[in-house]
């Protein structure tokens, strides 16, 4: 195992001679019991490649434009602009770290549904002329700030507007009204962007409506003269080869019949947890255990252990890098990595916490595990849906070192 070190000051594993990823975790755990048990994350880059060819393997005609919010570690963007990825960018300090990585900014598309005044100008000033618009007061602050700007217009979606309280995006009622507006401010509107959430249970239904309604913004504004050329389907991707199966059954027909490759339009999609989910790993530390439900049997005076179950308190919670789980999403039950389990050995129903002892910091609610003692390591997979940053300001640890590797086919 070799190890080379990146100009954004991280150190990348190669792994050779039969090396695994399970391998480098342990060896972390060993280096990590030596000193504070801190716990640590290790991100496998070849999980971005491996997801890239998925994707294009799957979804050929839909450009992958990264959304940065998702997971902005250096090392990933990094990969995913020398696999050509263009991005999406929230607010001017992804805009610069994309632009550091020798993003050109034609490959740059600023989002966000209120965008500060900054950071339009931090656009324009970077040549960033591709912006999403949703209202009337965001297309009155563009045409200010940044006359020469290309829009796409956020338009709201059924399935969308079932997933949360706030409304984002407009109507297709009142987009012809904004479409004249853009026309009058002599601001360029050349495309529609929409997104369709990965909970939504009826796929073929959500984009039939977007598709539809998309393909009618378009004729509007190709009657007023504008140069319509992208529509961008936004994210939901999960990560899952099946589910993205499924977007791709029903969106490709739909795009043949109102966005044909001879129509010149250029289709773009949000594949943020599809590249990065699987690619982290989170190490933690068992720093405190409880027995509940206590049966004591009146010979022995021991615990019954058929009628235990135990409380494990973690070194990092909700506050930290489980944050997410405030949001609602599940954690997925860890692995034990204090030794082999062998298939006899007895399990028992558990609970793991975060150190706060707060009510709320309840990782995971429960899960069958052999009883562990302090000290014993958990990984958790599929952690790579957040920032980097999550994995530090708000953990109990001032910073957890991240750790990344790459096998030397992958590379």
């Amino acid at each position: 195992m070799k190890g080379f070190v990146d100009k954004p000051s991280y150190i990348v594993e190669l792994l050779e001679g039969g090396v695994t990823l399970d391998d480098v975790i342990d060896g972390h755990i060993c280096e990590q019991a030596l000193v504070e048990k801190s716990a640590f994350v290790v991100g496998d880059l070849g999980a971005l490649m491996r997801q890239h060819v998925c994707w294009q393997s799957a979804v050929p005609r839909l450009q992958p434009y990264y959304p940065v919010k998702c997971n902005s570690s250096p090392a990933v963007i990094k990969v995913l602009a020398s696999l050509g990825l263009g991005f999406i960018c929230a607010n001017k300090t992804e805009v610069s770290l994309v632009l550091e990585h020798g993003v050109p900014p034609e490959n740059i598309i600023l989002s966000g549904v209120c965008k500060q005044l900054a950071h339009i100008k931090h656009a324009a000033k970077n040549n960033i002329q591709h912006l999403v618009c949703e209202n009337e007061a965001e297309l009155s602050k563009i045409s200010r700030l940044h006359p020469g700007a290309k829009l796409l217009l956020q338009l709201t979606t059924e399935a969308h507007a079932a997933e949360t309280s706030m409304a984002f995006g407009f109507s297709l009622k009142s987009c012809r009204h904004l479409l004249e507006a853009a026309k009058e401010l002599g601001v360029q509107v050349v495309g529609v962007t929409f997104h369709i959430p990965s909970s939504c249970q009826d796929l073929q239904q959500a984009y039939t409506h977007a598709l539809s309604d998309a393909r009618v913004v378009f004729d509007m504004g190709l009657d007023l003269g504008f140069n319509m050329n992208i529509l961008d389907i936004g994210g939901g991707f999960t990560g899952s080869e099946v589910q993205l199966k499924q977007v791709e059954s029903a969106v490709r027909p739909l795009l043949d019949a109102y966005f044909p490759p001879l129509s010149g339009v250029q289709v773009l999609a949000q594949p943020g947890s599809f590249y990065v989910a699987t690619a982290f790993s989170l190490a933690v530390n068992v720093i405190g255990k409880k027995v509940m439900n206590r049966h004591w049997d009146s010979l022995t005076q021991g615990v019954n252990n058929e009628d235990a179950e135990f409380l494990y308190y973690m070194n990092e919670g909700v506050y930290g890098p489980f944050s997410r789980k405030l949001l609602g999403n599940c954690i997925a039950a860890p692995s034990v990595r204090k030794h082999a389990l062998c298939a006899e050995e007895e399990v028992f129903p558990s609970s793991l916490w975060g150190p706060s002892l707060d009510q709320l910091d309840q990782v995971v609610e429960r899960c069958l595990l052999p009883e562990l003692s302090v000290g014993d390591w958990l990984c958790f997979p599929n952690m790579g849906v957040c920032g980097l940053e999550e994995f530090s300001c708000l953990s109990s640890s001032p910073q957890l070192p991240v750790y990344y590797t790459v096998s030397t086919c992958d590379w």
